[in-house]
């Protein structure tokens, strides 16, 4: 009887640690995914954030990284004039939307893009790409462009210290995409159809 009740105890104690075991396997398995593109941590010098508002019912998301002026001069130093840029920092920055969306009297259909813009002086170029998924604008191709249009700047009422971009509502099928950093700032209307 003893014997029997050992081999019992040694079988319930082996059943009982092997759940223990494949979770831990299942953990190790999940360290190698990595969350820190939407971390949004507050020590990070770029955190990657997001800006988003259903337009109608076309929902609008713009995935970026938002870096800091930090005394820096931005436009004409950090930010080249003249140049592709991913608008934020390291990866490009991602403008995605579920139906059709007219950008500045241009129709863009449905779907996810990278957002550039060609910095200047007193204009920008606001350009939609295909390729979405690049690191800075090192795999920029004009050839994946979908939208390019120049659009005026103006100086914000107040410096935007982070770079920052908003989706804004204005009515039931029209509203404005923001960008502000700086001292410079632009507006795009969109609308759905």
């Amino acid at each position: 009887m003893k014997n029997k009740l050992i081999i019992a105890a040694l079988l319930l104690s082996i059943s009982c640690s092997s759940p223990k075991e494949e979770k831990v396997a299942e953990s190790n398995g999940h360290e190698h995914h990595d969350h820190s593109a939407h971390a949004g941590t507050s020590n990070a010098k770029s955190p990657r954030t997001a800006a988003m508002a259903n337009i109608g019912s076309n929902h609008v998301h713009i995935d970026y990284s938002a870096p800091s002026v930090r005394g820096r001069q931005i436009f004409g130093g950090l930010v080249a004039f003249d140049e592709v840029w991913v608008t934020g920092a390291h990866t490009a920055t991602s403008i995605a939307f579920n139906k059709d969306l007219i950008i500045e009297g241009e129709k863009v259909p449905k779907g996810k893009y990278a957002l550039f813009t060609i910095p200047g002086e007193n204009s920008w170029t606001v350009i939609l790409n295909k390729n979405y998924e690049q690191h800075l604008a090192d795999d920029y191709d004009e050839a994946d462009d979908v939208l390019r249009i120049k659009i005026e700047t103006f100086t914000p009422e107040v410096q935007a210290e982070q770079l920052k971009f908003e989706v804004i509502s204005k009515t039931s099928n029209s509203g404005v995409l923001r960008f502000s950093w700086d001292q410079t700032a632009f507006e795009l209307d969109i609308e759905v159809e």
